[in-house]
Formats: C-alpha cells, sequence, structure tokens
C-alpha cells in the first residue's frame, strides 16, 4: 500500500469513527502534512483519494469536508413478475422516447446518456480531430472485424480492474453495447428459445431479445442485491432456458449490484445447466467506491461468460464504441458481428484508445464518479421533496440512474405524456417489462443536478403526480 492510501485509510477511519463528523471541514493540507509527518502532495493525493471514495468532498477556496451522507430513501419492492416465458412490448412503444433524442426544448430525464459536457472530454476531442489530420487513408478503409489493435489493448488492461485477465485477441469490439448484446443473443440462441432476464430489465436488452426471436422469462429481483437466486434456481429447474441476460452491477434500471459471494453460486446455477450467461458490464466503471466490484466474468473458468460493455455510459454515447468478450463463443460472436457491421469505425476507436492509453479515461471517471454520486444524493433529494409521500426510490452505488416506485393509482406513461406537455421527459416503467408491468414506476436520468433545470423540472413531475393521484381519488 502506497504512503498516500495509508493515509487517506487513517483519514477515513476517523471520518467512520466520528472523529471528522458529516459535514465538518477536514484538517488543511498543511496542517495534515505536519501532523502525519508526509509531504504536501501525499496529503493531497490522499485528499483525492477519499473524495473519490465519497468520504470527502472539495469546496474551491474552501477546503475539504467530509460527506454528509444522506439517509437511503425507502427503496422500491422486489419484484414478482409472471413465472412464464412471454414475448417482448413492441418496437412502438418505444417511438416516444426515440423522437425526442436530440430535441434541445426537452429535459431529458428518459435518456440513460452521460454529461458529455464535462471538461474532462476535452482530450478526447483533441486526439480526435488530431487523428482526422493524420491518419487519413486508415479512416477511409474498414478496420478488421475484431477491432483496431491499439483499442483491445486499451480494453484488455482496463477489464484487469474489474478482476478479468484477458487478451486483445479475446475481444471484439462493436458498434456500442447494443450491438454487443444483439450479437451475443444471435450467437447463443434460437427463435423460440428461453432466455432468463432479471426484472425490470433495460428496454435495450428486451427488443434485442424481441428480434432475435426468442422469449424473456423474468426473474425476481432485489433492488440491492439483484435477481433471487432460489427463484432462478426453481426456474431452471421447470423451463428449457438456453441463456441468460444480467445486469449485476449498478444495473439499469433497478440499480443493484449484486454481492460478490452471489456470483460463485450464480456459475454453479448456470453450469448446472449448461447455460451461457451474457453479462451487461455497460455502467460498472461508474461505481462511486473503488476497487469496483468484480465481474461475473472474472470469477467464470469455463468461458461461458459473455460479457458485453461500452464507452457509450462512460464517455459519450455518439461515439458507438462498444466490445464482447464471447469466451467459447468467440467464432460465433465474431461472425454475427460481421454480418451486422462488418466492422466499426476506425476514429472513433483511435481517439478512444489513446484517450485511455494517456491516462485521460481514468481521471475522467474519477470526475464523474464523484459528480455522479453528487447528482444522485441531490435528485433523491429533490424527489422526497416532491414527490407523493409513498414514493419509493432506488440508491445505486454507481451511475446516475435513478428507479422511482410511485403510488400505485399513478400511471407512469400519463405522468410522462402530460409532462411532454411541459418540455420534460420521463422513461415510464412498462417500457422495462416483458409483461407491461411497473406501470406506476418511472426511471429518471440524475445527471447534471446542478442544472437550473432539474430543480423545477423534479416539481412539475410532483405536481403532476399529486394532481394523478388527486384524481384516482374522485369517483367514477
Amino acid at each position: 500500500m502506497k504512503l498516500y492510501e495509508q493515509l487517506a485509510e487513517n483519514l477515513q477511519q476517523r471520518i467512520d469513527q466520528g472523529y471528522y463528523p458529516d459535514g465538518t471541514k477536514l484538517p488543511s493540507i498543511r496542517a495534515t502534512s505536519q501532523e502525519h509527518g508526509v509531504s504536501i502532495s501525499t496529503v493531497q493525493e490522499a485528499y483525492a483519494l477519499l473524495v473519490e471514495n465519497g468520504k470527502a468532498v472539495a469546496r474551491p477556496k474552501s477546503g475539504y469536508f467530509v460527506t454528509e451522507q444522506l439517509s437511503p430513501p425507502p427503496l422500491p419492492q422486489t419484484s414478482q413478475p409472471t413465472a412464464k416465458p412471454l414475448g417482448l412490448p413492441e418496437w412502438h412503444n418505444l417511438l416516444h422516447i426515440m423522437d425526442d433524442y436530440g430535441e434541445e426544448n426537452v429535459f431529458q430525464l428518459s435518456i440513460a446518456v452521460p454529461d458529455c459536457d464535462a471538461p474532462s472530454l476535452n482530450p478526447l476531442l483533441k486526439l480526435t480531430a488530431e487523428l482526422s489530420r493524420t491518419t487519413t487513408r486508415r479512416l477511409f478503409n474498414y478496420d478488421h472485424v475484431r477491432g483496431a489493435a491499439e483499442l483491445r489493448r486499451q480494453i484488455a488492461r482496463m477489464m484487469i480492474d474489474s478482476g478479468c485477465s484477458v487478451t486483445p485477441e479475446d475481444i471484439i469490439v462493436t458498434s456500442g453495447c447494443q450491438e454487443a448484446l444483439a450479437s451475443s443473443l444471435r450467437a447463443i440462441t434460437e427463435p423460440g428459445d428461453i432466455v432468463i432476464v432479471d426484472s425490470p430489465n433495460f428496454f435495450g436488452s428486451l427488443q434485442a431479445i424481441e428480434m432475435s426471436g426468442v422469449k424473456a422469462l423474468e426473474i425476481p429481483t432485489h433492488p440491492e442485491t439483484g435477481i433471487s437466486l432460489d427463484a432462478l434456481a426453481k426456474a431452471l429447474e421447470q423451463w428449457p432456458v438456453k441463456a441468460c441476460l444480467l445486469t449485476p452491477t449498478n444495473n439499469n434500471p433497478l440499480g443493484y449490484s449484486m454481492p460478490d459471494e452471489d456470483k460463485p453460486r450464480l456459475l454453479e446455477l448456470l453450469a448446472e445447466y449448461d447455460i451461457p450467461l451474457i453479462e451487461d458490464d455497460i455502467y460498472g466503471d461508474l461505481s462511486y467506491k473503488l476497487p469496483r466490484p468484480r465481474s461475473i466474468k472474472s470469477y467464470d473458468t469455463e468461458g461461458r461468460v459473455i460479457l458485453c460493455s461500452s464507452f457509450s455510459k462512460t464517455l459519450a454515447a455518439g461515439l458507438r464504441i462498444g466490445w464482447v468478450c464471447p469466451g467459447r463463443y468467440f467464432d460465433k460472436v465474431m461472425m454475427m458481428k460481421y454480418v451486422s457491421s462488418m466492422s466499426t469505425a476506425t476514429l472513433n476507436q483511435l481517439a478512444v484508445a489513446e484517450f485511455v492509453a494517456q491516462g485521460y479515461y481514468e481521471k475522467h471517471l474519477r470526475k464523474m464518479r464523484q459528480n455522479y454520486q453528487r447528482d444522485r444524493d441531490t435528485v433523491i433529494a429533490l424527489l422526497s421533496r416532491h414527490m407523493p409521500q409513498s414514493t419509493r426510490i432506488s440508491y445505486p452505488q454507481g451511475g446516475y440512474l435513478l428507479w422511482v416506485e410511485l403510488p400505485e393509482a399513478i400511471d407512469a406513461v400519463e405522468l410522462n405524456r402530460r409532462a411532454g406537455q411541459q418540455g420534460i421527459n420521463v422513461a415510464p416503467g412498462p417500457l422495462f417489462s416483458a409483461t407491461n408491468k411497473y406501470k406506476n414506476f418511472m426511471r429518471i436520468n440524475c445527471r447534471n443536478s446542478q442544472d437550473s433545470r432539474m430543480d423545477p423540472a423534479i416539481k412539475a413531475l410532483g405536481e403532476i403526480a399529486n394532481d394523478l393521484l388527486i384524481e384516482s381519488l374522485r369517483p367514477a
């Protein structure tokens, strides 16, 4: 352990023991340097690590303060989906959200995109411009189906943080995580097959399942720990399941992160029935605390886990740079990738590879983790203030999405329709289920909580929700 890490651990113990209460100012960098007999730079690194771990916040010209810990709100209840395989919602149900993409006059709380205005992305813009001037001929040609070697090397290095030991040759670059998921599903299933999913589940994954002609079998899911392994075991006994698709870390939309002790048991269950797992790890790098949770892939010794991820949620969705590490299914997935898009655009691959190689990606993540945790707490406080009293809210440990359970009488689709009249949108709950469940739920993107539109937008949503609740109580 490095000296600054030892100092950070010492300070964190003092915080946890109440020596430095919530909200109080930490000793100055100079005072801490003198007390512990270390250099100024060591203290600065230690304080930066405390900020990164969510234990402290930096206030310009004021110093460092102990983070005020938000009391977790009442969590949504464990889901109870229909216990049989079903077809998926039709595509047109998504169109009202897709139509709002890029609309500047809409305050978009529905779309799961990161903060693309962050100053820490400026080096990526410069690298992209420089590469477009200096590597023109290569940019005009197809790159390898597997993706640019430069990028695959950096992805292999990054995956070490999630506990994985892979080589660049184990990785296929895709046009976003959506292509990775779709290619993986087509590689391991046939029309009519049954695929296990957590419930609620990201609607993009559900649509990929629908387009593959397979059926989804939803498993009860807890908002903190994820799918019920007991329910999963019963489902595997009862149904001829062919695959499992989960987002086990900073789940979209529910926010759960599966405990590490559950991951080996999950793999044991799947191995018993020889079932592959597609692991969507797209939000894994956005965990607020370090080290980030291990991926399920890191426990896999048989090559049955297909890990999919992307830079769409950590850098920018428009880059369309994702990847898949398919294990024993490599050849089949690569064939599906070839059929789907041949290869991925070279310029963005090279720019992202350089961004990661030069250390900018890690710096960007450090800042974003801090910002998104602040955004989570700020928007939860706004929701608690403005939404009906019995509202329940998820408490994710990473990312920037919140899953909100409203009173049963409130129709989230109608809430979204009325909000749209005021230039606000959310993602209604039924989008996240194969059974049209979660009618009184919504997912919102809480990033950029400091935007001046956030407070009035949440207030407007609260007013609409309360109006709908009052309307439901009126005699028919």
